[in-house]
């Protein structure tokens, strides 16, 4: 049993039917709470070494590995029933959509650190690392988050090129 079927197994009627319906946006989810963790476990692990005077520079790194790691998992999973363009031209056209999000994730972090001088000496190290948490994990990244789905499900992975790649997954063998 796949880990959707066991969640939507698990969920009361009324909003199972809710979660089958949009299953890709639950498995677009699922894939963005892993990606956060890489993302923010990266970001924090060289913005409190290497990169302490540079924040900006590691979130764009934290960004970077977070999406291969994307990749990987909207490709293979959240969206392996659509697509159904040659690999190197869809992995293109990812990383294309994936390079405008993280100018998008950028500009919150950016705005609170330059516009705002939500760092120090200007406050406290405490007020700083919530404005950067706040700024870049939670805004930047929701509205990243928001213009991945539309690009991935527009361009990536049109659902009219995916019916090639459905009958492939319903004839493999389980």
């Amino acid at each position: 049993m796949t880990v959707v079927e066991t969640v939507l197994s698990r969920t009361p009627e009324p909003l199972r039917a809710v979660l089958i319906k949009h299953r890709e946006m639950l498995k677009f989810a699922l894939v963005g709470a892993t990606t956060f963790i890489v993302d923010n476990g990266v970001w924090y692990l060289l913005k409190l070494s290497v990169l302490e005077s540079k924040p900006t520079t590691a979130k764009a790194i934290a960004i970077i590995v977070a999406t291969i790691v994307s990749y990987v998992l909207n490709r293979e999973w959240s969206f392996r029933t659509r697509g159904g363009r040659e690999r190197t031209h869809e992995a293109t056209l990812f990383f294309v959509i994936s390079g405008i999000a993280v100018v998008v994730n950028l500009i919150p972090l950016y705005l609170s650190r330059y516009a705002l001088h939500l760092e120090v000496p200007h406050v406290t190290r405490l007020v700083q690392e919530v404005a950067d948490f706040a700024s870049g994990s939670i805004i930047g990244m929701l509205l990243a988050m928001v213009f991945r789905f539309w690009g991935f499900k527009k361009w990536v992975f049109p659902d009219d090129l995916g019916e090639r790649r459905r009958e492939q997954v319903t004839h493999l063998p389980r």
